[in-house]
């Protein structure tokens, strides 16, 4: 054999094992990526250099996001020679949607992307979620990168590789695992949030608090003011401290195959609120305070969550200008139609809700016998938590501009 030289040889000799023995099929899924939180957008594009090395980017955002930090952005990437082109969907979870979808696949179709170029998520969790899928199914899975541009994003839908439009019968029906291949956020992207997506961002990162880290938790009671102020160093605490936790959580089961997920508090009577109200008029974190009050009051019930740390949950919630009850939502719901819409969420999941209870604060129960009388309770019924307990000495005084309207 006389090849030129510079040709890559595959030489193979694979045995043939008799018909009779089985044959086993292997697809290892792991990855590993880095999380970075940069104090300027220089130093966040220094970080995507390092990722993309010299491959094109597609760049898609949101109309919001773009008036605010695209053009710095852009002229930071065309300064370090990063190839860029860049399209941008309307805002809101209205545009997590296949139709969304499909119109940014035309989009990289009629593009110059190839694919090992890159996909960059500039945005909050819809864009993620949004752009996530469509490089999941690109040329049957493009790398991309997630910029998040919000709290709830850099704490919480930026990380895990959970991807995924809504549908009409349930959120998130439609979707894959695909994991990102770094995860950059800057500081100066989370500075111009406006009050109720920061109140949003902080109802995930409390969860994690709950579910797995005491020290978190009391990180956001001791800092909430400087948090609220959108405070440089404190948001970089929270953003860090938070995102360390859900890496950790996420490392003992990447893709789920375990459904009993402390992760999954809140968010089973929260993607229901979701559904049930149109996706868009309660923003996420909204519908995930508002399921893990729920959650906290079947646990109350039962006798598995002690007063004193129910009263401390809650009241980090209402502080946070966060729904703890129907009332406070912004837009009505029916508890019927939502216990209808966890029909669809029962059917997903082997025809079982489990739900995360909470015990006290970094621990839980998952429990898949809560039934509808026990949801539809906890819908129904808001009792306050009782300022009477010590840890409402753990907060100062609510102050204007936390309440749920912008």
């Amino acid at each position: 054999m006389n090849l030129p030289e510079g040709i890559y040889v595959i030489r193979d000799a694979i045995a043939l094992p008799e018909p009779h023995h089985a044959i086993r099929a292997r697809a290892l899924r792991r990855a590993e990526y880095p999380v970075t939180l940069a104090d300027s957008v220089e130093e966040a594009v220094k970080h995507l250099r390092t990722v993309v090395g010299d491959q094109r980017i597609a760049l898609v955002t949101d109309d919001t996001v773009a008036a605010l930090h695209a053009e710095e952005l852009r002229a930071e990437l065309h300064r370090q020679n990063v190839d860029s082109t860049m399209i941008s969907v309307p805002p809101g979870e209205e545009s997590k949607t296949m139709r969304t979808a499909e119109h940014l696949l035309d989009w990289l179709a009629g593009s110059r992307m190839r694919r090992r170029d890159v996909l960059v998520a500039f945005g909050g969790g819809v864009v993620i979620d949004t752009a996530g899928w469509v490089a999941s199914a690109y040329m049957r899975g493009m790398p991309y990168v997630n910029l998040p541009t919000t709290l709830l994003a850099a704490v919480d839908a930026a990380l895990g590789g959970k991807v995924a439009v809504d549908h009409p019968s349930a959120k998130n029906l439609i979707g894959a695992f695909h994991q990102p291949a770094a995860v950059i956020a800057a500081t100066p992207w989370l500075s111009t949030l406006p009050a109720r997506h920061v109140r949003a961002g902080l109802a995930e990162a409390i969860k994690k608090g709950v579910i797995a880290s005491p020290a978190l938790f009391k990180l956001i009671e001791q800092n909430f003011s400087e948090i609220q102020a959108l405070d440089p160093t404190a948001l970089r605490r929270l953003v860090h401290g938070a995102a360390t936790v859900k890496c950790a959580l996420i490392d003992r089961d990447p893709y789920e195959e375990d459904l009993r997920r402390p992760l999954n508090f809140g968010h089973t009577i929260g993607h229901a609120v979701e559904t049930v109200t149109g996706y868009g008029p309660v923003l996420h974190g909204e519908a995930i305070a508002f399921g893990m009050a729920c959650a906290a009051r079947i646990s109350l019930a039962r006798g598995w969550l002690e007063n004193a740390a129910h009263t401390r949950l809650l009241t980090l919630l209402r502080h946070a200008g966060l729904p703890c009850d129907r009332t406070e939502l912004p837009a009505s719901v029916d508890p019927e139609a939502v216990i209808t819409a966890l029909d669809k969420i029962r059917l997903i999941r082997d025809g079982r809700l489990r739900f995360v209870l909470p015990v006290a604060i970094g621990t839980t129960a998952i429990s898949d016998d809560v039934t509808d009388d026990e949801i539809r309770q906890a819908l129904v019924r808001s009792p306050e938590p009782d300022s009477t307990q010590p840890v409402a000495a753990l907060l100062a005084p609510r102050t204007a501009g936390t309440g749920l309207a912008n």
